[in-house]
């Protein structure tokens, strides 16, 4: 399988060559273009998947690039990158058929939910270790597929955001993983209620997983968390 190709147009070098290092190591493929033109002309010359596109751009701006980009290709996924945050921009980017709107600045994190939510809706696959659905916490066993937590003999059945939320801290058991990246990818947003709804549901799993002391769901403030075992 082809690796997800990111057409990234972004005249601040610095901010452009940091997109690429953390895209890259995300398991994406991606071409940096200075310029509307030069981007225009990458877009023409290669193939993509998916494209960002800052606003303010030298010569072709970004809503110019965007519409010859859909003139040609009505169904390639867009986010714009500005910051520029009055209401007419956005709404005239939404006119053009972009997918979403990032201000200036923005968390890495949240720029990767967003393109893995807009993939998920089109059907993209980036190549990438697709992880299984039966993971081994400590004493535990957990069956994502069957939404089951099999302690010995005992299974308790999770609900669907129980099940996602225990999945995602197992993709990345020892590590952290960042509430937004949580929020983003289970509730689509990280408002308050949705916030204060993720607690509840560590809270029940910490529960869940109290049979066996040597399992931590552990709090990092203001960042997310990490399931230890």
């Amino acid at each position: 399988m082809k690796r997800t190709k990111i057409l990234l147009v972004e005249d601040d070098t610095s901010l452009g060559f940091l997109l690429v290092d953390f895209l890259e190591s995300n398991g994406f493929d991606v071409k940096l273009y200075r310029d509307g033109e030069s981007g225009l002309n990458g877009y023409k010359s290669g193939e993509f998947h998916f494209c960002i596109f800052d606003v303010m751009l030298p010569g072709i701006d970004g809503f110019s690039l965007a519409q010859r980009v859909r003139a040609e290709n009505k169904t390639i996924p867009i986010i714009f990158l500005t910051a520029r945050s009055m209401k007419n921009d956005k709404i005239k980017g939404f006119d053009l058929g972009i997918d979403d709107y990032i201000t200036k600045p923005f968390d890495e994190d949240e720029l990767l939910c967003r393109i893995n939510a807009i993939m998920n809706r089109y059907n993209i696959a980036p190549e990438r270790k697709t992880p299984g659905h039966l993971f081994n916490i400590g004493k535990f066993t957990f069956d994502y597929k069957n939404q089951l937590l099999i302690f010995g003999k005992e299974q308790r059945r999770l609900t669907k955001k129980e099940n996602d939320v225990l999945r995602a801290l197992c993709i990345s058991a020892n590590e952290i993983v960042t509430r937004d990246s949580i929020l983003y990818s289970i509730w689509g947003n990280n408002d308050y209620f949705n916030g204060r709804s993720l607690d509840v549901f560590i809270a029940k799993l910490r529960k869940y997983l109290s049979g066996d002391p040597s399992v931590q769901i552990t709090n990092i403030p203001k960042v997310g968390y990490i399931l230890e075992f």
